[in-house]
């Protein structure tokens, strides 16, 4: 720890007085000494002087102490001063940090609220691509061919039976019906909090070049051998989203189709 100049000083002034001080008491008692055998007047002028030099000594020392103190008190006003004045830049400092912190979390979320019911007003998009229904051909009854010698004698020989793999050609495949197709689920992602203001719904073939615009359906709206179902379904919020999902059959065994879902949502002000 460094001591200040001005206690320094102080130390100095009152090591140089104290010094001062006991040599002239050490004098003073030598004095004494050698007037031993003296007249009672010079031995009382002499304990005169000793007390006198007593006095100053401890005079000394208590003014050496004040002084010092004095000389030490505006140092240390200063310091407490300095000290009251850094406890509070440390609590201003410390209050601004927090109300940056808080205003950048505020922020962040307005920013992510903005985000949000952007999304929300342009609508999340799922599509998915469906291809046609596909089903076994179905079997052929095989060829009863008639026993040798089963005609009579003078009639006709039987005609010949067609074979198996022209009979297949001759069957047509059959075609799917709407509870032979597989369905497909369509699910898209919301805020658990968000409300649901439109599903729309669209389905064009995959090789069709329309505008989704033209391409719309209603829920339960069958077309082109496919379907949407009449209602969309909602899960339950978990982690704060939660989905929304649309069921689509699609039965046509010509071609695969493209399917498109759009959800809408708002959020709570």
């Amino acid at each position: 720890m460094l001591v200040p100049d001005s206690v320094l000083a102080a130390i100095i002034a009152g090591t140089a007085t104290l010094s001062a001080s006991f040599v002239q008491l050490r004098s003073a008692l030598m004095r004494e000494a050698a007037a031993g055998r003296s007249s009672s007047a010079a031995r009382r002028r002499n304990r005169l002087q000793l007390i006198i030099l007593i006095a100053i000594i401890a005079a000394a020392g208590v003014c050496g102490f004040a002084l010092s103190h004095w000389l030490t008190a505006g140092e240390r006003a200063a310091q407490a001063v300095m000290q009251r004045e850094l406890q509070a830049r440390v609590a201003e400092i410390s209050r601004t940090a927090s109300q940056l912190e808080l205003t950048r979390g505020s922020e962040r979320g307005d920013i992510e609220n903005g985000v949000l019911r952007r999304i929300g007003s342009d609508g999340i998009v799922v599509m998915a691509t469906v291809g046609p229904c596909r089903r076994p051909p179905p079997l052929s009854p095989a060829a009863n061919p008639p026993a040798a010698g089963s005609g009579t004698a003078g009639s006709p020989p039987p005609a010949s039976s067609p074979s198996p793999a022209s009979e297949a050609n001759a069957i047509p495949a059959r075609a799917c019906t709407e509870a032979e197709a597989s369905p497909v689920t369509l699910c898209a992602t919301i805020p658990g909090n968000a409300s649901v203001s439109e599903v729309a719904l669209f389905s064009r073939a995959a090789d069709s070049e329309a505008p989704w615009s033209a391409s719309r359906y209603l829920p339960g709206q069958e077309s082109g051998e496919a379907r949407f179902a009449a209602t969309y379904s909602e899960s339950t919020p978990e982690a704060g989203t939660r989905q929304v999902c649309q069921g689509f059959a699609h039965w046509s065994t010509d071609h695969a189709r493209v399917v498109r879902m759009v959800v809408r949502y708002t959020l709570p002000a």
